[in-house]
């Protein structure tokens, strides 16, 4: 445990009388990813908004891909959700029991999500899809997509056991359903895949979170989600009287972590801090930010007998510092906070340029190899013009296809009609970070109102 300096507890007594998610019933889940064209209905009785990355997913949230928008939510364990173009999902549940089971259910509406899910035997997790329904208790990777006439369920790892209106067929890994929902989705099972344009995309997604992500997550975080990318975008160090603390790369001195972000008003909650940095999840919902002699800013981990923070903790902060406050409105709009240096494109070509103040806005996850070694650079150099390693290809022809039209012709082979029914792993980077000298933006909210400067 870090030990606090007896300066400190003013702060510390200010901090605890901030907001947080302290029901125990009350969950939230990270939307962790966002390209191109995604919309959000957050239940404010205003309609599909702009998405954009590090929105808390609460209960009765929808989510919808336009265009070649594509999306990323990320649970409490890890697990991941998946939406590609054309998608729409809905959470008409996520919730907590006394227990401590974490109840969740997501309704797939039209398009199509892949699902990594990573088991948990104490929680209860269904999909569902059309009339089908899906209670997960095990591991499982899946894809499946819906369409007019055709639900189609992909199996790529695990087994699942599916029920509907004609009864419950088991699946197994490399196995393929077709339901026909014209004909109370009497199914066709099939013992292979059919590969699917988004395939790839969903297993690079994959890929990063396994890279990334360590087994010690619960010394920084009880939850697993957003640990990825701190171990991506940052490094763990000991300070003095402090303990562990964790701090971004590309950091400058005049950085501090609320530079870049947004206030989004959720009902039951009010307005509740979104970062706009691809690490930006657990520092901001969890611990406390502290401003270390010599370090900078850098996130103090924390447990979470409060519950989720609206608003981040801040200890220790500069004599001219003002520490962030929920707008004083009843507007319900999303507010952006942009006091940092103005965006400006990430790059050209397969390149991207990286600069000493970023603190990795602009910088796709997993897109550059080895960031560590690049800060050091940048730190004495300024900024770095470096390779960017693309994700693979998505554009395909038969994009034009609806989802289930894709996955259909997984029915030819080995194909029964019925009426009835690996990874490698890091550790997480400890060094001491060197003196310090934000942001290109990968995306921005747009404000209904103009951006405040603080």
């Amino acid at each position: 445990m870090s030990i606090r300096k007896p300066w400190m507890h003013l702060f510390v007594l200010v901090a605890l009388a901030v907001p947080s998610f302290a029901d125990s019933q009350v969950r939230i889940v990270r939307l962790s990813d966002v390209e191109g064209n995604v919309q959000i209905d957050r239940n404010t009785g205003q309609g599909y908004e702009k998405a954009f990355l590090n929105l808390p997913i609460t209960q009765g949230v929808k989510l919808r891909a336009n265009g070649e928008g594509r999306a990323e939510i990320e649970f409490e364990n890890g697990s991941t959700l998946r939406i590609i173009p054309g998608t729409v999902i809905e959470f008409p549940e996520l919730s907590m029991r006394d227990s401590g089971t974490k109840v969740t259910t997501v309704k797939l509406q039209e398009g199509t999500a892949y699902l990594n899910f990573n088991g948990a035997k104490s929680d209860e997790f269904t999909l569902n899809f059309g009339r089908e329904k899906m209670v997960l208790t095990r591991s499982v990777h899946l894809r499946v997509a819906m369409g007019d006439t055709d639900a189609t369920l992909a199996v790529f790892k695990g087994d699942v056991e599916v029920t509907g209106p004609s009864g419950s067929v088991q699946m197994g890994k490399k196995q393929t359903a077709t339901f026909d929902l014209a004909d109370q989705d009497r199914y066709t099972l099939a013992k292979n895949l059919e590969k699917d344009p988004y395939d790839d995309w969903d297993k690079h997604q994959e890929e990063y979170h396994q890279r990334y992500l360590t087994s010690s997550y619960r010394n920084y975080s009880p939850y697993a989600y957003g640990m990825s990318d701190l171990n991506y975008y940052g490094n763990y160090f000991n300070a003095p009287g402090y303990g562990t603390l964790w701090q971004p790369y590309f950091t400058g001195a005049g950085w501090d972590p609320f530079m870049n972000g947004s206030w989004a008003w959720y009902p039951g909650f009010g307005y509740t801090w979104v970062s706009s940095y691809p690490w930006g999840w657990t520092p901001y919902r969890y611990g406390s930010w502290v401003n270390v002699p010599g370090y900078g800013w850098a996130w103090q981990p924390g447990g979470s007998s409060l519950g989720w923070n609206t608003v981040p903790r801040v200890i220790n902060p500069p004599r001219q510092f003002t520490p962030p406050q929920p707008p004083a409105t009843s507007a319900h709009n999303t507010i952006v906070v942009q006091r940092g240096p103005s965006v400006t494109p990430p790059g050209f070509g397969n390149k991207v340029v990286i600069r000493g103040d970023s603190a990795g806005l602009g910088i796709a996850r997993g897109s550059v190899r080895d960031l560590g070694k690049v800060s050091q650079q940048v730190r004495q150099e300024g900024s770095v013009t470096t390779k960017v390693h693309s994700e693979p290809i998505r554009t395909s022809p038969v994009m034009s296809a609806s989802p289930a039209q894709r996955g259909a012709s997984a029915s030819g082979s080995s194909a029964s009609r019925t009426t009835s029914p690996g990874s490698r792993v890091s550790s997480p980077r400890m060094s001491s970070p060197a003196p310090r000298s934000a942001p290109p933006s990968r995306s921005t909210p747009s404000p209904h109102t103009s951006p405040p400067h603080q």
